[in-house]
């Protein structure tokens, strides 16, 4: 008789709340579901035509536009590569037996939970000097061209380019 009455008082319940119970159920059912039903396939390779071709290659592609130039070669040296500079949160406490500063990498989360830092900055790499070798180097005009070109590019001083005749 007891099993009776409590099956009674929770068909009761159930009556009563069924809104509820269905919402409850069908919460448990879509977590039960897999999540990020992604597959993964492998990435193509990238042609190398449409790979990131270096300033050097650039600037001989460029260089060589320049007319009287005729073949050219370039040679870079850098003094820094590329900095990448993150966002930071900076807190100064006071109190009385002095001053403590905190300062803190702001992160970013990415929709697969992985941490990264807030990037407020990316300074290109520094050069120290340039070496071009062209065709045309005999010719002042051509070499002021060239000198001047590669200082736009680059940032670096007219003293720190030579300019050289190829062979």
């Amino acid at each position: 008789m007891d099993t009776k009455r409590s099956l009674i008082k929770i068909g009761d319940v159930l009556k009563k709340y069924k809104y509820a119970c269905i919402v409850l159920l069908a919460g448990i059912l879509l977590m039960l579901l897999p999540v990020g039903g992604k597959t993964t396939q492998p990435q193509e390779k990238i042609p190398q035509e449409k790979e990131a071709v270096s300033i050097e290659d650039r600037l001989v592609d460029i260089l060589g536009q320049i007319r009287g130039a005729g073949r050219v070669r370039v040679m870079l040296t850098v003094a820094s590569g590329e900095e990448t500079i993150y966002q930071s949160d900076q807190n100064q406490t006071t109190d009385g037996n002095g001053s403590t500063s905190q300062k803190d990498t702001v992160t970013v989360t990415d929709k697969d939970r992985g941490q990264s830092g807030l990037i407020m900055q990316v300074n290109p790499p520094k050069y120290q000097g340039a070496l071009v070798v062209c065709q045309g180097a005999d010719d002042a005009a051509v070499r002021l061209a060239i000198a001047e070109a590669v200082s736009g590019l680059t940032g670096l001083g007219m003293d720190k380019i030579t300019i050289a005749k190829m062979k």
